[in-house]
């Protein structure tokens, strides 16, 4: 019995990893998305001269994250274009035509370019060029290998460049699952008090709790 409540303790702990810290413009890793970041910290300001910014980019490039960066009340954040339909497509159509007439802002994010989303309305896909349409490139491996051997030291911990090179292999490649399992890995180490190795990343998974 002591056994089993306090494996399932620690599998809580994994489970319950700290939530992400504030997003912000000073941690994003931008990669080779520095021009962007500068425009969105413009659009933020109150004196920028465009309304509409449709950003997109692959699922894990960092869209959420930028949009949460934004702290200006007046600007309308709307996410997954790519996934709306007929009708909340012209509601998005209204919503930017009464954000260009009361000088307020929008700014929309999609996985795709406004080109490639199927049954897009042709007015809806006008109002989008009238703004700026900004693609997020995503982050090379080796930027990821940075973030990660990064927060590593920042935790004060050691991992081995192969275990980082097999979390780039076989998990998830966007940077906050990275990030959390670098994390869980680090606090399975401390209570089991076993090194960060490839087998102990294998057991994680195995028990699926990363």
């Amino acid at each position: 019995y002591f056994y089993f409540v306090r494996v399932y303790f620690m599998d809580q702990l994994i489970l319950n990893i700290s939530p992400p810290e504030k997003k912000t413009f000073d941690n994003y890793v931008f990669g080779k998305n520095a021009e962007i970041v500068a425009t969105l910290k413009d659009f933020d300001s109150k004196n920028c001269g465009f309304q509409i910014i449709y950003l997109w980019g692959v699922e894990g490039s960092g869209k959420s994250h930028l949009l949460n960066a934004l702290k200006n009340p007046l600007i309308e954040k709307i996410e997954d274009l790519q996934d709306m339909d007929t009708q909340e497509h012209t509601k998005l159509f209204n919503l930017i035509n009464e954000i260009k007439s009361n000088d307020k802002k929008i700014i929309i994010t999609g996985n795709q370019s406004p080109d490639e989303i199927k049954n897009m309305r042709e007015d809806l896909l006008s109002r989008l060029k009238w703004g700026l349409v900004l693609h997020i490139k995503p982050l090379s491996d080796e930027d990821k290998f940075k973030v990660i051997t990064n927060q590593s030291q920042e935790r004060g911990f050691y991992i081995e460049e192969k275990v980082i090179q097999y979390c780039l292999r076989h998990l998830r490649r966007d940077l906050h699952t990275l990030i959390n399992t670098l994390h869980a890995l680090d606090e399975w180490s401390l209570k089991t008090k076993r090194p960060i190795t490839i087998n102990l990343l294998k057991e994680l998974l195995n028990k699926k709790i990363i």
